[in-house]
This record gives structure tokens, sequence and C-alpha cells, in this order.
């Protein structure tokens, strides 16, 4: 691997030295003048000479002097706050000129495409950009709530309404059969980039102490980001956008650009929030009398008299005393508060901008949980004196401290009788009601608290040389530390159990990610009068450590010492492992374009992985757009009702190394025991030296529009994904000593489906502007070849021809009109019902989704909504709870059961757990067709109002106050819940309303 990283480098830097150019110099002369807006100096316009690498900036009293050549040269003024404006010059030697603000059109806007920068006008890619002015002032502590419901072809699900939960992100469907269902391991995640530096994958390894409140034990690597520090975030998702990243552009690529300093004059900005949330679209639960009925009833059904441990029914606890546990446990008020204080500013060559923030939120938990966040951010960016120099360094750093319950309560509630007991005494002291309460309270003291610890810190480099030659230079550093902490204390368990501090314990896991990035790159650009050329060639290498362990401490002297490890008579080690990732690469780039209509992009990369054995180590990719600019044609040009039209395409390969490291070697783990005094090893996979890439095909085709001088613009696009080389366990016979080798499966997943994105300003006076935008897409995923599946065992998870979110579930045939109990349909006709009679296939998955967002303004007035509308296949509330008759309470619907009386009930007759014929029908309906359902739901994802108090123009203070709702209605086919969210017995997103204030000075 290192003489392949000297060789790679060597090569690149080679080619870098043999770069020569010459040039002759024209006739050249100067040009001086003034730049205004509003009858004011203007400050910080680039000024340039069109085709030259001639440059010069205003000074702070809008003055400007540039040297060109050429007869009749063309001047270029840019400013970030303004539209460009092109201006042809004679024989003139003073040229001053008026920039109005406006909001940018088609023509201005660039977008980050990662290596390299693009005008949306001329980008032959697919890249959804979401600017700051779209996600400020949301009570989010993390940017992906806010973008749910913006950008097509981009599906995102909050996994958790807990601060610090994960999220499901899909850009243009799945590509690989990896998922946690299947492998326990995700390798789906897109590529995150923040200024340049790609942050580590933070799930890689598992501590085991979140799976009761966080689904999947999972977070987010932009938990540590402050939505606030972002200017703006793209999303690459086709091959000509993706490909340049190689094998980790397969799934798709985030990029994050922080704020960084624009203005000369120092400003100082405030923005402080705060907000309350609570969880939405709760079941309903059955009251007292409705619990009663059918518990007796289970007991009757089933031929038993009530029992002595019975204790709901059989008058030891109050038949008359009832309590709402759904909100006692999960219908409380979380507090959300947000501080942010900002300065930015600088000189006409140097500009800064520091931040910092803190972020608070409770939960709707009884208790004292709690998340906190102090983020810091820093950019620093320096232009030489004659503008051929440039340096600049980005840093974001994060402390984040979550303390939250073992066990999330919405797993706990719905166990309760209406008439349990009170959970505390009148002392305070936890309840166990002379023994015949479970008190959930006891397990509940098992808190667990998370401290995480990251950084990402970039500098940039670049040089021009002259005659359109620059050099740049990425380097960047990243760090994510988690410390993990659980205790066991003998609280949790009933004093009468006689269990003491010698039983409690202490279990912490450090998980320690470090990692490091360097991109040297060179870059060509030239105009020759029609024609366009820029080209890039650049090297990566990266590397990246991890270092995980988790300890575990037993039999305390007292609880008053359980934070202590050194306290414990007992200290192991039940897991702990180190990694080191290597990556390299050497990419190009090289673009065309012609008469401002006909553009040409090709994009290429050669990749190296520590993550594959010796024969596949290595992995081309690559891809060729294309874009033609219909509107500029002479047909055309001059049709007043277009304003802009454009057709692209693209197709290319991208990769997949998500897979985690080491995975082809002959590994072998510790048992984590001893025999005679010594610790053993068992082989725990297979070598496998031809384990490589997953490969990923794209195709793309697209229309662009902009009707009515961008009053209404319209994009359509189709998309065609084809993913190979599937990286799975195969399966090995029982004879080798092994159940799977990792290897490349020659299965293919495919990926297709439709994009429309309509955006239109119907108002636009002097004091009224209306602009609304819908996006729709139209998803299609399915499994077209999986080699033997029917003899492996992935046939109960996939079938050919459907998608690979797939479930084989029991035909479920109704009840019984004779027993009330649950039937199925038995397949093979056998005269059982087992695994074999698992036929029916039930795809969870979004038929379609999108969103329309409206936006407002009348002077100083502005109001911004955002609705998100899905169609879908997903689980229902009858796959979240068992049995009809147990000794817990469960949603009102289930009052629907069958009786004599009732031989049309949706469920069946409840049972107290003495008939085995009930507890296993009850157990085949959770794994029935019936538990998938169908739904349609449309989510009031956001509104914002806002008011700007008006102020004198002399005035240095600005103010703004503002109103947000987060996730505020649902309305849905779905009633017994949050249809988008299913994760059985954990938070859903929760519905937030917060007030603040954005003072400017």
């Amino acid at each position: 691997m290192k003489n392949s990283y000297y060789h790679i480098g060597g090569i690149f830097f080679g080619l870098m030295l043999t770069a020569v150019s010459t040039y002759s110099k024209a006739q050249t002369r100067n040009i001086s003048g003034t730049v205004t807006s509003s009858n004011k100096p203007l400050s910080g316009v680039i000024i340039s000479q069109e085709g030259s690498d001639q440059v010069t900036m205003t000074a702070n009293n809008g003055t400007y002097t540039l040297q060109v050549s050429a007869e009749n040269p063309i001047l270029l003024f840019r400013h970030p706050d303004y539209a460009e404006e092109k201006v042809t010059i004679a024989n003139q030697t003073v040229v001053n000129i008026s920039l109005e603000q406006k909001v940018k059109g088609i023509e201005e806007v660039i977008l980050n495409a990662g290596y390299y920068k693009v005008k949306d006008r001329e980008r032959t890619g697919s890249i959804a950009k979401v600017s700051t002015k779209d996600i400020e002032n949301q009570p989010v502590n993390n940017v992906l709530s806010a973008l749910q419901g913006r950008m097509t072809g981009v599906s995102i699900t909050q996994n958790s309404g807990v601060a610090g939960g994960g999220f499901d992100i899909k850009i243009r469907g799945r590509n690989s059969l990896r998922s946690y269902s299947t492998t326990g391991y995700d390798g789906n995640k897109p590529l995150y980039i923040v200024d340049g530096v790609p942050l580590p994958l933070v799930n890689d390894f598992n501590s085991g102490m979140t799976a009761s409140i966080l689904p999947y034990n999972e977070t987010n690597p932009l938990n540590s980001i402050n939505p606030d520090d972002i200017e703006s975030l793209e999303v690459l998702k086709d091959a000509d956008a993706t490909a340049i990243y190689g094998s980790k552009g397969a799934n798709g690529v985030i990029l994050i650009t922080t704020k960084r300093g624009k203005k000369e004059k120092t400003e100082v900005n405030l923005r402080t929030s705060y907000g309350l949330g609570q969880m939405t679209n709760l079941p309903k639960m059955m009251n007292l009398e409705e619990y009663a009925a059918m518990r007796k009833l289970a007991f009757a059904n089933d031929g038993v008299a009530v029992p002595s441990n019975a204790y709901d029914i059989n008058g030891v606890w109050s038949p008359d005393k009832t309590t709402d546990w759904q909100k006692y446990f999960v219908g409380n008020t979380a507090e959300v508060s947000d501080v942010q204080l900002g300065v930015s500013g600088g000189s006409g060559n140097t500009q800064f901008t520091v931040s910092g923030g803190h972020n608070e939120e409770t939960t709707v938990f009884p208790g004292s949980y709690r998340y906190k966040r102090n983020t810091l951010g820093v950019s620093v960016n320096h232009t030489s004196a004659d503008r051929k120099f440039q340096i600049g360094f980005n840093g974001t750093a994060a402390l984040q401290d979550n303390v939250l319950p073992p066990t999330d309560f919405n797993i706990v509630y719905p166990v309760l009788a209406p008439n349990a007991p009170d959970l505390y005494t009148s002392s305070g002291m936890i309840n166990w009601e002379n023994n015949t309460f479970n008190n959930p309270m006891g397990p509940a003291t098992q808190t667990f608290s998370v401290k995480t610890k990251s950084l990402n810190a970039n500098m940039t480099s670049s040089y021009q040389f002259g005659s359109g030659f620059s050099a740049n230079l990425n380097s960047g550093y990243s760090t994510y530390n988690s410390y993990e902490q659980r205790i066991f204390p003998k609280t949790t368990y009933n004093p009468s159990s006689n269990i003491g501090s010698s039983s409690s314990s202490l279990r912490k896991a450090q998980k320690l990610n470090e990692s490091w990035i360097l991109e040297p790159q060179l870059n060509y650009e030239k105009r020759l009068e029609k024609h366009q050329f820029s080209a890039l060639i650049g090297a990566s290498f990266q590397e990246q450590k991890s270092d995980n362990i988790v300890i575990l401490g037993r039999n305390f002297p007292s609880d008053d010492l359980l934070t202590n490890m050194a306290a414990a008579a007992s200290i192991t080690v039940p897991s702990a492992s180190e990694s080191l990732y290597r990556y390299q690469a050497v990419y190009a780039r090289l673009n065309y374009g012609y008469n401002k209509r006909y553009f040409l992009n090709l994009t290429g990369r050669r990749d190296g992985s520590s993550r594959f054995g010796s024969e596949r180590r290595y992995a081309n990719f690559g891809a060729i757009g294309a874009a033609w600019i219909f509107s500029e044609e002479k047909l055309l040009k001059d049709r007043s009702w277009l304003s802009f039209g454009k057709l692209r395409t693209s197709y290319g390969i991208a990769g997949n190394d998500q897979i985690g490291d080491y995975q082809y070697y002959d590994t072998y783990q510790s048992t984590g025991g001893s025999y005679g005094g010594n610790s053993g090893l068992v082989p725990q996979r297979l070598y496998n030296k031809n384990f490589g890439w997953e490969l990923t095909r794209k195709f793309e085709a697209a229309l662009e529009m902009g009707l009515f001088k961008e009053r209404l613009n319209l994009n359509i696009g189709y998309y065609h994904n084809t993913s190979s080389n599937q990286l799975v366990g195969i399966p090995m016979p029982a004879t080798v000593g092994f159940s799977s080798i990792q290897a490349n499966l020659d299965a293919t997943v495919r990926n297709r489906g439709l994009e429309v994105s309509v955006e239109s300003v119907p108002v636009k006076t002097e004091y009224w502007k209306w602009t609304t935008s819908l996006n729709f897409t139209l998803p299609e995923n399915k499994l077209m070849k999986f080699p033997n599946l029917d003899k492996s065992t992935y046939a109960n998870r996939f079938e050919i021809g459907k998608s690979i979110s797939l479930v084989k579930l029991y035909q479920y045939t109704g009840i019984d009109p004779v027993t009330g109990l649950y039937t199925f349909y038995d397949t093979n006709q056998d005269g059982k019902i087992n695994t074999a009679d698992r036929n029916v296939s039930k795809e969870i998955k979004e038929y379609w989704y999108g969103g329309l967002q409206n936006s407002i303004q009348y002077k100083n007035w502005s109001f911004d909504l955002l609705l998100q509308f899905v169609s879908q296949s997903q689980y229902n509330v009858k796959s979240m709870y068992g049995n009809i008759g147990n000794m817990s309470n469960m949603p009102a619907i289930f009052t629907d059961y069958w009786t004599p009386e009732n031989p049309d009930a949706e469920f069946q007759k409840p049972s107290a757990g003495y008939s085995p014929a009930a507890a296993t029908a009850s157990s085949l309906f959770l794994l029935s067709d019936a538990t998938v359902s169908d739904s349609f739901t449309v989510r009031v994802k956001n509104a914002t109002l806002s008011y700007s108090i008006p102020s004198d123009s002399n005035s240095k203070l600005k103010a703004r106050l503002f109103m947000s709702g987060q996730n505020l209605f649902v309305f849905s086919s779905y009633k017994e819940g949050n249809p988008e969210f299913m994760a059985a017995g954990y938070t859903s997103p929760l519905r937030v309303v917060s007030f603040g204030l954005s003072l400017t000075y």
C-alpha cells in the first residue's frame, strides 16, 4: 500500500512539474472607475476581464483599477449579493457602474460540485441545492430535519424524536443489499463532506447500550454541525456529479459549506429562540372499563378462574383508580432553546467569521433528561494583493452531552394497566406495592449518558500561475470521539429480592475516530472566442483510525461509587477493536463548452482501498455528461416566453466500499473467557483475496426550462441506476465450519424513477412577492438478479422483481367464526402453518413522495410554509401489539375483538395466555400481511412567520422577530400513530413551536 501511495503521488506531482505554459502579452491599458449600489460605494466587487486572468476588487470607497488587453475587452463585475454584470468597453479608460441587488437567476447561481464549482446554467449533472435562507430559524438541531420534503430524489426519515438520534437517508433509492435487517450494517449511507473534509461513519462500532432508546443504536455525524453555521448544502445525485468521488459516490454525496466572512465592515449577529415540543398522533388507549372487560373475558375464554397474581382485576389493585400512563410518560412538554452569536468582517483581502452556539433540548419523558451542544466555528480567508494567491481555514468544533433513560418510555407505558399503583410512595420512594407491581421506575434508574467531542478542520490554498493555470491544496483533519456510560444500580430491583451493590454494575464505552485527508490539485481554464475549456487533475490521500473499547465493572462496595470504575471488584472487557483504513486516488475532469450552449463534461477516478483483497484493491470509475442549452439557438433565442431551456444527460460508474475494515481477512476473535488461565481464539471469517468493490452504473436524462422571464421554472429528470457486485455474506456448507464467506455476489439491484420540480413567482409587485415550488419523486426499487436465491438463506428476505425492502408474511384469511381465532392460508396444504407458508411478499416502500413550499413577502413581513407528502406501504399498529388479554394496556381499536355477539370483529378473542391455540394465532398474526398497509400522508412540515422591525437607513442595528413550527399537523389515511415513523416503541419526531429574535449590528 505504501509503495502505491508513492507511485500515484509521483505520477501526480510529475504532471504538475511538467505543466509549462508560455504566452505573449498584447497591448495593455488601465481601466478605472467606481462601483455603487443605491448611490453608495460598494466594496468587495470582483472585476475581471473575460478570457483573461487579470482581476481586482473594489476598495472601501468602491473604486478599482484593472489592467486589460485586447481592443474591445469585456469586464465582468461580480459580487455575492448582486447579479453578475458585463460591460463591453471600447476606448474608455473610466467605467462607472451601479449594481442593483436582486434575486439571482439561473445565470448567476453557482453550485458546489466538490472538487470544482459550476454555474447552474452550465452544469451537466444533477445537483440539488438548499441555502441558508431555506433552513434558518427552524427549531431543529440537525440540518437533515430541515431538508425533508425540499428536494427531488432525496428521501429523509428521522429515526427518533429523541435528540442525538439518527436519520435514514436514501438518495435515489437503496443500492446495496446490506441493511440492518440483512447484515446488521447499512451499506446505503451517503458520503458527508464538510468544507472538503469527509466526516467519519460514526456507527461502525456498536457498544450495545442504546438499542432501547435509539433505533438501530444509530446516531448521525451531522448532529455535531450547527445548522446556523451552514451557508449552503448541495446533494450530488447522478454519475456526472458523483463519479469524481469514485468508490464513495454510489449512494450520493452531501456537501456542506459553512459560512465565510463576506463584508469589509465588521458585523455582529445574535439569534436566540425558545420552543416547546410535544409528541403528536399518539394512539387512544383503552380506558379502565374497557381494559377490565377485556381482561376478565380473556380468562373466561381460556376457561380459567381469575388467579391470585391478576392484581389488576382480582381486587388487589383499586378497581376504581385510573391513571393516564401515556400522558405521564410521553405526554410531557420538551423545551428547546438555542443561542447563536457570530462576528464577521475583514479587509479587502482578508475576511473572517467567528461563531459560537449553545443548544439545549429536554425530552417528553418524566425526569431531568437533557441534550446539550456547544459549537464553535472559525473561518479565515486571505487573498494576496495581486489576487493570485489564496489561503483559507475553516474549522468547526462541537461538544455534545446527552443524558437519556435506558429505555424509550414509549415502550413502557403500554405495558401498564390503567389501574396500576402509583409509581412512588408518599415518601418519594419507588413503590413496589407489596411485591405486586413491577415498577418501571426501578429499571429507569439505569441512566444512560453519552458525551462526544468532534473537530472538523480544513485548510485550502491556491495559486494562479497565469495563462489559466492554478494549483490547489486541500488538507483536512477530523476527530469524532464518543464516551458512553450506563449505570445499573441496585435500585433497579425490588428491595425484597435482597439484591445489593454487589450486583450493581457500570458499563463504559469509548469510541475514538481520527482521520486526515490531503488533496493536491492542478486546474486549467481557458476561453478562446466561442470555446471554453476547464480541466483538473488531482490526487487524494486519506487515513482513518478507530480505537473502540467497552469496559464492564461489577460488584461495587456501594452505589455511591457506581460511576467510579476503579471501585469495581471485577472489571472485564466485553469487546474492543482497533482499525486502520487507508484510501488513495487520482482523479481528473475535463469540461468543454462551445458558444455558451453546448457543454461536455468528463470525469474519471482510480481508487485504492485497504478494505479489499489484494486482487481487487484498485478500481476505475468515471462518467460523461452533456448539456445543450437550446434556448440559445437562433430559432428560440428571441422568444419572449422562453427564458432558459436545457437538455442534459449523463452516464457513469460509481463505487461503494461501505463494508467495514478487515472483512476480507481470515480473522480471529477472543473467546472473552479463560481456560486454564489462558484466553482462547476462535476463527471469525475466511480469507478472500477477490473481495472487491460494489459498482453502481448510473444514467440520467433531464429537461430544464425557464419561462416568462423565469417566473416559471420546470425541471423533469429520469434516472436509471443498476448496482452489482453486491457485498454480502454468501452461504457456505456447514462442513466448512463457517456459515458464510464475505464475497461479491452476482446480484443486481435497479433503482429508477422520475423527478419533477416546478418553481413559480405568481405575484411580484413593489410590496408583494409570492414564490411557490413543488417537487415530486416517483421511485422504483427492484432486485433484478440473485443467483440461486430460492436455495439461499436470503430466500425469506428477497424476491426477484420486488423491492429489496421486502418482508415475507403469512396470508391472513380472517377470523374463524367457530373458534374466534385468526386463520391463515396453508400454502403447501400440509395441514399446519409454519415458515413454509410465508408466501405473501409485502414491499415496505414509498410509492411516491414530494413537497410543496410557499413563501409570501409583504413589506417587512414574510411567511414560509412547507408541506411534505408521501404515499407509502408501511407497518401499521397491528404489528406493534401482541396477544389481546395480557396484563398490559392496548390502543382502543383492539376493543373490536371477537365475541359471539360481534362475529365480524377485526381482532380475535382475548386470551390470558392459557390457550396455546390463541397464543400461536396471535404470534402468526404479527407475521402476517394484516400488519402492512398503504397510507397517504400530508404533513405541515414547517411554517415560519417573521417580521423585520423597521429602522432608519443610517441605523447600524437591525432586528427581526420570528415564530416557527416544525411537524405542526399531520393529515393521513393512517389514524393510529405517526404514519411516516413506524419504529415500534420509539419516540416519533416532535411537534415544536418556537419564538425567536435575530439582531444584526
